[in-house]
């Protein structure tokens, strides 16, 4: 499995780059906004590998999030690589996660090969998706995301979880915990 590559540009097309590595050229699939970031000749990409029957493919992302953001848009069902770096072209990580919070259908419309079936069923099975912020330090992503996974675990629903703590200002997680357990009181 490749889960990163880097390497000079050969070729640059605006979702496709060329990337020679030591005299291999690989095709690696970005998104619009990932074409839009390389501006140097030498890049390096986390990845992700699609093995399939009759095909290999490599997807590439300057941005870690737009990974996430691939990788788990990707197992919905119905949902495939282009459909999914579509998503990627149109939104941003962290709007993407604002749309799915809001339970905005018609913003994901815009995407293209997204119909209102297709949408519908992505904003179901992605409620409460939680991108990390890139203002936020590692450490602060890591409290959040343990302290959303603390209050499912106790019963309360993910996207009830995700708009509470967006509101919490704590930093540790059992503090995000108790901030985020007072709000849900009221």
């Amino acid at each position: 499995m490749i889960v990163g590559i880097e390497g000079n540009i050969d070729k640059k097309e605006p979702t496709v780059i060329h990337l020679n590595v030591n005299g291999l050229i690989y095709e690696v699939f970005v998104s619009l906004n990932c074409s839009a970031q390389v501006t140097k000749n030498n890049v390096k990409l986390f990845t992700t590998h699609i093995i399939k029957e009759d095909l290999q493919a490599l997807y590439g992302f300057i941005d870690y999030n737009e990974k996430k953001l691939f990788d788990t848009v990707i197992k919905i069902n119905g949902v495939g690589p282009k459909v999914a770096l579509a998503i990627c072209s149109t939104f941003t990580p962290s709007t993407f996660a604002q749309i799915i919070n809001n339970n905005d259908i018609s913003m994901l419309k815009r995407v293209p090969g997204i119909g209102p079936k297709q949408a519908s069923r992505i904003l179901v099975e992605l409620s409460g998706f939680i991108i990390d912020a890139s203002s936020a330090s590692g450490n602060e992503n890591s409290s959040v995301l343990e302290a959303s996974l603390a209050l499912e675990s106790l019963g309360f629903k993910k996207d009830v979880v995700s708009k509470i703590l967006t509101t919490c200002v704590s930093t540790s997680t059992s503090d995000l915990v108790k901030e985020a357990l007072k709000k849900l009181q009221k």
